[in-house]
């Protein structure tokens, strides 16, 4: 078993399936007066259905010469007939048109609450999630929604309400033999499907499994496509998917034939039932007991409650499996935040750039391995703090702190005075802009992309903050323009000009805080250059934290943090810290080399690939 081994405990099982059928209810007293009608209708239409095969009886009977002195046509009771049989029509209809609102708004709504509570989920869920896996989950389960909806409302409350009419008609007008029979037959059939269901569903729970791991498996391949290429791994992928699927099949295989066997024992239950009851009815017959209409009153009552009976079986089966896929996704509406809003949480209003404050913040992603320790330092309204440091040494640990993706170990962080823990997350992420290193579009146009930070802008406000970013030119001269599709994941730009769409967005956000994570990384040196000018205008009031490799870029940082180990190891000004001879200087030294060391000769250099 992969991740479905917890359902094999049958208490627990029963308890979840109670609470997701509890969490329904909230979602249908919005509908309730629908909800109402379509009962009622439900109830009409039984009252029809089973009044059927009274008026036949009476219809038989009358025609039975027999038992007539002359034989009259009972027009009445034949337009009885056919008006029971249009009522049970009319009010099946009329349920299933009521009921359609209550069913997809239910969907809709339990579909909006998952999105919200995923959007909720922190940090750490999300890089720990497994993205195809989670996406089966969610369409099972919002499809399980309204699947379940049917069943309860379209057979399962239509043949128990079905069953106690035809019992309280057979105790009312036949000898308790035959409505014994009936609940007996009844019993074993509810018993036997029970009992067989519960042992065959492990088999449809590792299926469930195998499928969301096969299914997450094909897409991680098809999201890493590049790196499947680069190292030539098609097969592999294909085989790795195989391999899950093999086990799926297996597991599929068992599945189709346990239900085989639980078809057949329902099929010879209901069998032996109707068999039993006709003939005690034909039994009632030859000894004058019972009438011809009698017996065909039995006979059509059997076979109007055994047929959805007989159907009830697969809509237990199919109640269960959708309880196990909606199981999966309220799995995910029970998981807790890890960052929650304080109860007395108020909105974070800045009005001016503002400081921000690093207050001996110590910080750990596990118990065992320190992140920060104690880092300490203060961004002045209006000025820029660069950090650089080696890999590792919790540079972009800080801007996740600050945007309160993680909690502080120990310490606190302020903005404007306030610790972020105690205003709302809503409004401190408002306050704050990042250009990351690694920039991820939507698979959208341009346009959208930019326009993603602030989606009221207008078109000229767009253009603006692209012409800012020094994109505005590349992104005219594509035939489509600013509607040019970026892709999945923004694959259709390359890096520099992912880059710049991001410096576009925060632009256009223009936050009072500014985050930049390596925001140049993936520039050619020209367009770092032009670029570095416009991040210098954007940044002009307001209080912004630049995390960098190239130190270059932060020489004119009025404080640079050296971090080391996850400490704060220097800071000064570039030629404060030159001056001081020590790490930063030696990182400075050595960068420098770098850049002055010539080029390889045309013939040895790697081709870079062309700009996209």
């Amino acid at each position: 078993m992969i991740h479905g081994a917890r359902y094999t405990e049958a208490p627990r099982v029963r308890g979840r399936d109670l609470r997701i059928l509890a969490g329904l209810l909230p979602f249908l007293r919005e509908y309730r007066g629908r909800v109402l009608l379509a009962l009622a209708s439900l109830a009409l239409a039984k009252l029809a259905n089973v009044g059927v095969p009274l008026v036949l009886k009476e219809i038989i009977d009358a025609l039975d010469t027999e038992r007539a002195t002359a034989l009259i046509l009972p027009l009445g009771l034949l337009l009885g007939y056919g008006a029971l049989r249009l009522s049970s029509a009319m009010f099946n209809e009329l349920r299933d048109s009521v009921f359609a609102r209550v069913r997809y708004r239910v969907m809709r709504r339990i579909s909006i609450r998952v999105l919200e509570h995923l959007h909720a989920l922190s940090l750490r869920f999300h890089l720990e999630r497994n993205t195809g896996a989670i996406s089966r989950d969610i369409e099972r389960g919002t499809r399980s929604v309204s699947t379940l909806l049917n069943y309860l409302v379209f057979n399962i409350l239509p043949t128990l309400f079905e069953f106690i009419l035809v019992s309280a008609i057979l105790f009312g007008k036949y000898p308790a033999g035959f409505a014994g029979a009936v609940l007996v037959t009844v019993g074993v059939y509810v018993t036997f499907t029970l009992l067989i269901t519960e042992w065959r569903m492990h088999y449809r729970l590792r299926m469930n499994s195998l499928d969301s791991h096969a299914n997450s498996q094909a897409i991680d391949g098809l999201i890493n496509y590049e790196t499947v290429k680069y190292f030539g791994n098609d097969r592999f992928e294909v085989s790795r998917y195989d391999g899950s699927l093999s086990e799926w099949e297996d597991a599929a295989v068992k599945s189709q034939t346990s239900m085989s066997l639980l078809n057949f024992g329902q099929g010879a239950i209901i069998a032996l039932g109707v068999t039993v009851v006709m003939v005690m009815a034909g039994q009632g017959v030859v000894a004058g007991a019972l009438s011809l209409g009698d017996l065909v009153l039995v006979n059509t009552m059997m076979l109007q409650l055994f047929m959805p009976l007989g159907f009830l079986g697969v809509v237990y089966r199919q109640i269960k499996h959708t309880l196990v896929d909606m199981g999966q996704m309220f799995d995910l509406l029970e998981r807790t935040p890890e960052v929650r809003d304080a109860p007395d949480a108020g909105e974070l209003r800045l009005a001016h750039a503002p400081e921000v404050r690093f207050d001996r913040v110590s910080f750990a992603y596990q118990p065992e391995r320190p992140i920060l320790r104690e880092v300490d330092f203060a961004i002045a309204p209006g000025t820029k703090v660069a950090v650089v440091g080696p890999s590792g040494a919790g540079k972009s640990t800080l801007a996740r702190l600050l945007f309160r993706f993680y909690e502080v170990g120990s310490g606190a962080i302020r903005v404007d005075g306030r610790d972020i823990a105690g205003v709302t997350q809503e409004s401190l992420r408002r306050a704050i802009g990042i250009v990351p290193q690694d920039t991820v579009l939507f698979n959208d146009t341009i346009f959208y992309n930019i326009a993603y930070a602030r989606p009221e802008a207008s078109r000229e406000e767009v253009e603006q903050a692209a012409r800012l970013a020094h994109i505005h030119d590349f992104i005219a001269g594509l035939p489509q323009g600013y509607d040019t599709l970026v892709g999945e994941r923004g694959l259709k730009l390359s890096g520099g000009e992912k880059q710049r769409v991001a410096i576009a967005r925060v632009i256009l956000k223009n936050p009072p805080i500014l985050v930049f994570d390596e925001a140049t990384s993936s520039l050619d040196s020209r367009s770092e250059k032009a670029i570095q000018t416009s991040l210098a205008e954007v940044a002009e009031n307001h209080t912004t934290l630049v995390i960098a490799h190239r130190l270059s870029t932060i020489v004119d940082a009025d404080t640079i943090l050296v971090m080391d180990q996850g400490r704060v190891v220097e800071r000064g000004t570039h030629a404060g810290l030159l001056a001081a001879d020590g790490i930063y200087a030696r990182l400075w030294a050595l960068q420098q080399a770098e850049s002055r060391e010539p080029r390889l000769p045309p013939t040895a250099a790697v081709p870079e690939p062309a700009e996209r």
